[in-house]
């Protein structure tokens, strides 16, 4: 059973032009050590955070809550699984939410795609109930 779809759409060269001005303030405030270490290895460095913001706005909307709510943007970390496969992990006041949608006797899954095409990243954010084992 499908909880929350969320998609966002996010301007590369806005990315840019946030860590440009803002730097280290910006990324400490926004990604979390791991989304940092995976974008500052990358060619396209702002674009790999530009697509770590499109999955975390997606993943407020599947949420049901925006980024109005309560909910940090730490609270929501991609990172990759080692066959690249972007995940998202949920922690804080995301993790609360995600727990009080979640039906009783299911797993809540999320699953999220990431993309890019100069200048323009996207993330598709799908929030799934499994029934538990």
């Amino acid at each position: 059973m499908i909880l929350g779809i969320g998609t966002d759409l996010a301007n590369i060269e806005r990315i840019q032009g946030t860590l440009d001005r803002f730097g280290d303030r910006f990324r400490n405030r926004v990604f979390t050590d791991i989304e940092q270490a995976k974008a500052e290895r990358r060619k396209d460095v702002a674009g790999t955070y530009a697509k770590r913001w499109a999955a975390k706005e997606a993943c407020s909307k599947a949420l049901g809550t925006g980024l109005a709510m309560g909910i940090s943007w730490k609270d929501m970390a991609v990172s990759n699984m080692r066959s690249g496969q972007p995940t998202m992990q949920v922690t804080g006041w995301a993790k609360e939410r995600l727990d009080a949608m979640t039906p009783s006797g299911h797993k809540a899954v999320i699953h999220v795609t990431l993309t890019d095409d100069h200048p323009w990243a996207q993330a598709f954010v799908v929030i799934e109930a499994r029934p538990a084992p």
